[in-house]
């Protein structure tokens, strides 16, 4: 018999596909989080997501706008900066009630940290045996169960790696912008097109849109540039390789909490910087990811 690759609603409704060879499960419509803006942060593994998407969280903060930051990551480290130490997981105290969720109170997976942001870690489903898309559902499930979306003006997710299944793309179906952090280098690029590829996919169903490129880690940009241009690409805002960002981490804490100095303020005065031009809006980036072979070739390897 043949199986066919056609996605299936909740309801039933047979609906267009998220792209080709795509069995991705529509969003529940129950869970979509409603009217807080929602960002997604994506990028290559160690690339800095955690530290970026922290550091923006407690920026918006201090816009005065009311943040949740919820890491989707196994190693639940995207917010301990914040909070100064590993949050429990989601998962981990929906397992202590046998996933009765009517049982948890908002204490239980929900943390306050630096400056007001508050901290989830959705965590992940044991090494093969789930799909990280259930736990983001069930995270933002919770969320609005216990009223916790209905005063947020924004909300951060920070993503595992690049995506390279739809169970980590599970947090574009409810954002309104993806930020992809990269550093200046081949393999941090050659992950940013595979996300735009999954950001134009998500894109035919969701109102997800691609909002910019993060520099990070990186003193020039010139691979950066010369792949936006290609692809239809804006760098949003830029992070040079300093070693108080490295040292931020390692305190468990935000650069804003750090001692201050010159490189510092100019850092933090980017992440401000990024905030109010996230808050006020961007226009969507109608990118186009290249073929692997061709950035091979755009990149260099004379």
């Amino acid at each position: 018999m043949e199986v066919t690759n056609i996605p299936i609603s909740q309801t039933g409704r047979v609906r267009p596909p998220d792209g080709e060879g795509s069995v991705q499960v529509e969003l529940d419509p129950s869970v979509k989080i409603g009217k807080a803006k929602v960002f997604a942060v994506y990028g290559k593994g160690g690339i800095g997501k955690s530290t970026t998407s922290s550091n923006l969280s407690v920026a918006f903060s201090k816009l005065g706008k009311r943040v949740i930051q919820i890491g989707c990551d196994p190693k639940h480290d995207s917010t301990f900066t914040l909070t100064k130490k590993l949050m429990p997981t989601v998962i981990d105290v929906l397992e202590r009630v046998d996933f009765h969720s009517e049982e948890l109170r908002v204490e239980d997976f929900v943390y306050e940290g630096y400056n007001g942001v508050m901290c989830v870690e959705a965590g992940g489903p044991p090494a093969g045996t789930g799909c990280g898309g259930y736990v983001v559902g069930q995270t933002v499930k919770l969320l609005k169960e216990h009223h916790l979306l209905d005063d947020t003006d924004v909300v951060i997710f920070d993503v595992l790696g690049d995506v390279v299944c739809g169970g980590f793309a599970a947090p574009l179906q409810h954002a309104d912008r993806a930020l992809i952090v990269t550093a200046n280098d081949f393999d941090s690029i050659f992950a940013m097109n595979r996300i735009v590829q999954a950001i134009g996919a998500k894109a035919k169903n969701y109102n997800v849109r691609l909002g910019g490129v993060i520099a990070n880690r990186s003193n020039a940009t010139d691979q950066i540039d010369k792949f936006n241009e290609r692809v239809g690409l804006k760098t949003m805002a830029h992070f040079p390789d300093l070693d108080v960002i490295r040292r931020s981490r390692l305190k468990k804490s935000t650069l804003f909490e750090m001692e201050d100095s010159p490189e510092l303020e100019a850092v933090k005065k980017e992440y401000m910087r990024l905030a109010a031009a996230l808050w006020v809006g961007t226009a969507p980036l109608p990118a186009e990811p290249m073929k692997d072979r061709d950035i091979f070739d755009l990149l260099g390897f004379d």
